[in-house]
């Protein structure tokens, strides 16, 4: 109204300035390639590098949360059936089918890198005193490591639920309908 001259006094400080929304842009996700350079970068000869392709795995190809992968246990394997028990958010379990190349990765671990352990907890630290994890930093701490490894550029997060996110957009564009993405990763129902 001022620029028009239809008011002698400029208004527009008065005018809020638009709301910026905290989801107001797609989650960051890596490519297949940058997905790929960060599982092979992983050094396979080594402990750690058989626990954090374990656990890059669990991330990248359940999208599991980095918490789940810390507390999994091992009496949440069911070896025979191929089945994955996740100890969820707010406490939910939930049952997954465990893809082949998971569940090599972590028996590889288990028979040849885990330290011997009263705890039934799968995943360890590497460096003495090889305590088993107990929160979800470890796997926060191997994702942000795995990133960096693998020279991974472009994206806008570099931490463990890039790779959730990365899950999920391969599987929308496969074809899986949101209703049953939400289902795959566990979010709570309306």
């Amino acid at each position: 109204m001022y620029s028009s001259g239809l008011t002698e006094h400029d208004l527009s400080p008065a005018v809020p300035s638009p709301r910026t929304l905290r989801f107001s842009t797609l989650p960051a996700y890596m490519s297949l390639g940058q997905l790929d350079a960060v599982l092979t970068a992983c050094d396979l000869s080594t402990i750690a590098g058989r626990r954090d392709y374990a656990v890059l795995l669990l991330l990248s190809r359940l999208g599991l949360r980095a918490s789940e992968v810390a507390c999994l246990s091992l009496d949440d394997i069911d070896w025979r059936s191929g089945l994955l028990r996740v100890h969820g958010k707010g406490g939910r379990l939930a049952t997954m089918p465990m893809p082949k190349d998971v569940g090599a990765a972590i028996s590889e671990y288990i028979l040849h890198g885990r330290p011997t352990s009263a705890s039934r907890t799968i995943f360890h630290r590497v460096q003495t005193p090889c305590t088993p994890f107990k929160t979800a930093t470890p796997v926060i701490l191997i994702a942000g490591r795995a990133l960096r490894r693998a020279k991974v550029s472009g994206t806008r997060s570099r931490h463990a639920h890039i790779f959730r996110h990365t899950f999920a957009t391969i599987a929308v564009r496969s074809g899986v309908g949101l209703t049953e993405l939400a289902q795959l990763l566990r979010h709570k129902g309306p």
